[in-house]
């Protein structure tokens, strides 16, 4: 809870602005601006970090979504730390519900990735002025779909900060049946989450609270499902790349406060 605090996890929306939805996650009213109730974030966050673990050792995918400027860096770096993956650019319309044309995309981008690679036979042969094109297509791509690259599939949850930005990816996760655990403040929508934690979702001390915690349970995830491999001496018993991985290099950020 001392970390809930710490981080102003409890800072709502002014008092104006607010879902009327989120009333039942609403302790009161400081200065125009609703105060969340920790009470019941601590046990939300606590219930959803069990269930990415669970998702995790069982084998499932976690999908982070978070693509607002102050999102996008901690979302990255948790999703890689913890060998998940992310969207932390514009959601591409379809992500979910027409996976079949973006795995497409994703093949596109392995195929311009082997082209430019040096010990490539053929992309040898290629002119400068192609190599510049395919390297134009990788970097619009990378920005795309680079953190869903290795997926192969769709994810088996969500982990989503802010509903009202990331709305397009809510629906079509609620469409294609696929549980959605998401960061809701006080003037956000709950439609199609199923899992709802409430609070703040813009400063940067409690965007990095949030996902450092769920890359921290998909870590545990993994070393269970490591811990059960390894009592089947007929598994292989290769340590997961995410249980020691390279450190992620975020983007430059500042911390804000919820807008007025």
């Amino acid at each position: 809870m001392r970390a809930l605090l710490e981080a102003g996890v409890h800072f709502g929306h002014r008092a104006s602005r607010w879902n009327p939805r989120m009333r039942p996650y609403i302790f009161g009213v400081r200065a125009g601006v609703h105060i969340i109730d920790l009470g019941q974030t601590a046990p939300a966050l606590q219930n959803a970090l069990q269930t990415v673990q669970e998702t995790v050792a069982g084998g499932g995918r976690v999908l982070f979504v978070g693509t607002k400027r102050q999102a996008r860096g901690p979302i990255a770096a948790a999703a890689q730390r913890c060998g998940q993956h992310y969207v932390n650019q514009r959601w591409l319309g379809g992500m979910l519900t027409n996976w079949k044309t973006v795995s497409k995309s994703v093949d596109r981008l392995k195929e311009v990735e082997a082209l430019l690679d040096p010990a490539n036979e053929q992309g040898q042969l290629l002119t400068k002025k192609e190599r510049l094109g395919l390297a134009r297509e990788q970097a619009k791509l990378t920005a795309s779909i680079g953190g869903i690259r290795d997926m192969g599939g769709l994810p088996d949850v969500l982990f989503v900060i802010d509903t009202n930005h990331e709305d397009i990816a809510v629906k079509e996760a609620a469409k294609a049946r696929i549980p959605v655990i998401a960061i809701v403040d006080s003037n956000a929508s709950l439609e199609g989450v199923t899992h709802v934690i409430p609070g703040n979702d813009d400063a940067l001390r409690a965007i990095d609270l949030y996902c450092t915690a769920f890359a921290d349970a998909a870590l545990s995830g993994l070393q269970r499902e490591l811990g059960r491999s390894a009592k089947d001496p007929g598994e292989a018993q290769e340590v997961p790349e995410a249980l020691n991985p390279p450190v992620a290099e975020g983007e430059p950020k500042k911390e804000e406060e919820n807008p007025a």
